[in-house]
């Protein structure tokens, strides 16, 4: 059986090569003339999978090592008889993390106080729902949106969107959706931000055309918006540079590429691919998740108030302000370059491992307790 793979699919080759040959790629490409005779082809987020690039082609299966899956047209496989997995959660701790660091990084800028201030979270699925743990660990009030959830749970704690909209952040971590009631695409628009607190700290590591760039564009100019923290752009790969210039916080598409959670979303396709073909997966996430680059931090409670050391713990193992000033670059590229740099930082992302990963000893009992709460093991905490 042959296999096309994105080459940003990490030990792709090493695993899948247990069920088939595996050629491997960059995601864009990833066209036509090359996937005619494949069996099985593997995608992340940059390749559009359609009838334009499978009309003709022998692909029985398709697998794409990402959450959400607004590249693939579903139903055109689902006709053609395809088998298709996605990689469902299997990034969205990355991405909470992201949003914590994030969340640090612009109290250090602005000197705001995380504790008792309030978030809005729009979209509390796989991401949204770590992003809310996470910041309820830090001491933020969090209340949520979800249209979906609320009426299949009937649960209040899902507020309509005015409602969030006095909040001092707000994130949004939806799927991209075009059609219904409850349709995303451009859901954050000029309408949107004038309702904004004044003064807001907006964050989106959902998709890019969840946002109108415009009306971002004008909220931040005017002021509306206190701070933005980016991961996702109209566009990708051609981002909007004067954008960029305009905010705090810029990054190319990352949010979700901790090398743990793309070694979980590679397995999750290769044991679905395996299921389809009726085949035995002979891995898992455990065959290939390397030793942490720091396995023990011992902590100086005293230095500092409790969010620096917070701050300064998750800067041990993601610093969020070095993939800013990557991204920044990029207005030092010819204009007609840009996007090629942009695919670059993502396809040459530096290893990044999930708090998980680290324990964290000497800790006092509440600094403890928030550790463990964003994701850190710890062990003896000083009361």
């Amino acid at each position: 059986m042959k296999i096309i793979a994105d080459a940003n699919i990490p030990f792709v080759k090493d695993c899948f090569s247990s069920i088939g040959e595996v050629e491997v790629l960059a995601g864009r490409e990833i066209r036509p003339g090359v996937v005619g005779d494949a069996e099985c082809l593997l995608v992340r987020s940059v390749t559009r999978v359609d009838s334009d690039l499978l009309a003709g082609s022998k692909v029985r299966f398709v697998g794409t090592a990402t959450i959400g899956f607004d590249h693939i047209d579903i139903e055109y496989l689902a006709k053609n008889n395809i088998g298709f997995a996605s990689a469902p959660g299997s990034n969205a701790n990355s991405a909470a993390e992201y949003v914590i660091a994030g969340l640090l990084e612009i109290g250090r800028r602005y000197k705001i106080r995380l504790d008792g201030k309030s978030i809005g979270i729009v979209g509390v699925g796989n991401v949204g729902s770590r992003v809310a743990k996470k910041c309820e660990a830090l001491g933020m009030k969090v209340l949520l949106n979800d249209p979906p959830l609320q009426r299949e749970s009937g649960d209040a704690k899902y507020l309509p969107l005015e409602e969030l909209y006095d909040c001092d952040f707000i994130t949004l971590n939806t799927p991209l959706t075009f059609e219904g009631a409850d349709k995303t695409f451009h859901l954050a628009d000029e309408k949107f931000f004038k309702s904004l607190k004044a003064g807001c700290v907006f964050f989106n590591t959902s998709r890019g055309r969840v946002v109108d760039t415009g009306a971002l564009r004008a909220s931040v100019r005017s002021g509306q918006l206190e701070t933005t923290v980016l991961d996702v752009w109209e566009n990708e790969p051609n981002i909007d540079t004067e954008l960029l210039e305009m905010i705090d916080i810029g990054t190319p598409h990352i949010a979700g590429y901790s090398l743990d959670g793309k070694i979980a979303g590679m397995i999750m396709i290769y044991k679905a691919a395996c299921g389809y073909f009726g085949l035995k997966a002979e891995y898992d996430v455990e065959d290939f998740s390397p030793e942490p680059d720091v396995p023990l931090l011992k902590i100086n409670s005293g230095s500092g108030s409790e969010q620096d050391v917070l701050r300064r713990t998750v800067e041990k193992i993601y610093r969020i302000s070095e993939d800013d000033l990557k991204l920044r670059r990029i207005l030092d590229v010819p204009a007609e370059k840009r996007g090629e740099f942009f695919d670059d930082l993502r396809k040459n992302y530096p290893v990044r491992r999930e708090f998980q990963n680290t324990e964290i000893e000497l800790a006092t009992e509440n600094l403890s307790r928030k550790l463990k709460g964003i994701g850190f093991k710890v062990g003896n905490a000083k009361s």
